[in-house]
């Protein structure tokens, strides 16, 4: 994996911050570098859209901290096997505001916290902590949103396998106008040759399942990373909670 990089100046505080990612990824269950996958297609989608370099730089530090909310939360069920229940499933949608509370202790700049923030807001305005719709979400967050939701359809959690390469671009395009920004989504599927698309799955299954139209449980819709966690397939509840 490409290393992130960070101006002088952004080192040291940069360093600290991929340190924390580690903590968290391994909280969380993933087998493989989560956080800075996430920060590496944030990056860059960031220079597709011509982002400023302090832009970018903001971008980076949310992504390697954008779960941090869910380690401090600490609980069983964020990386248990089954499906949450309706009060794990709220509890776990203040992750969030908790993130945005311990980037601000880390010493992340205000721009990286509400980043970290509104990491799960949605394009049609169902996503939380603030139903923020369209332009209301900045497009550093809606970068955040298509990056974080590819690198966890594509790695293994301890509750499903990783997806492969394919399921999950068409996951991104059929979620597009609804999770996802459009624009962000086309400029996702044009890049080439990171070593952070490739998904960790270990096989492709013969014949993929088309992903299932967004959910709503409970007046509060899943997204593809999961927070708030369960979607029904041939009838039955399947964990969707990375």
């Amino acid at each position: 994996m490409a290393t992130i990089g960070f101006e002088e100046k952004e080192r040291v505080a940069g360093e600290a911050f991929r340190r924390l990612s580690g903590t968290v990824d391994e909280f969380e269950g993933y087998g493989h570098p989560h956080a800075s996958r996430v920060a590496r297609l944030s990056e860059a989608l960031a220079a597709s859209f011509r982002l400023s370099p302090a832009d970018r730089s903001t971008l980076v530090v949310a992504a390697l901290l954008h779960d941090l909310g869910e380690m401090s939360m600490n609980r069983d069920y964020i990386k248990g096997a089954g499906p949450l229940s309706g009060a794990e499933r709220l509890d776990l949608a203040r992750h969030p505001i908790i993130g945005e509370q311990e980037a601000a202790r880390a010493g992340a700049e205000r721009g990286a916290q509400l980043l970290v923030r509104w990491h799960h807001e949605w394009w049609n305005g169902s996503g939380y902590p603030d139903a923020l719709r369209g332009e209301q979400i900045p497009l550093e967050a809606r970068i955040l949103r298509v990056a974080d939701a590819y690198a966890a359809l594509t790695d293994a959690r301890p509750f499903r396998a990783a997806g492969t390469e394919a399921e999950a671009r068409k996951h991104l395009t059929l979620w597009a106008g609804l999770e996802f920004d459009p624009q962000v989504v086309r400029a996702f599927l044009a890049l080439e040759g990171l070593p952070e698309l490739r998904s960790y799955a270990r096989e492709a299954p013969a014949q993929a399942d088309a992903p299932s139209e967004p959910a709503t449980t409970g007046g509060m819709q899943e997204d593809s990373t999961g927070r708030s966690p369960t979607v029904r397939e041939g009838g039955e509840e399947v964990r969707n909670d990375e």
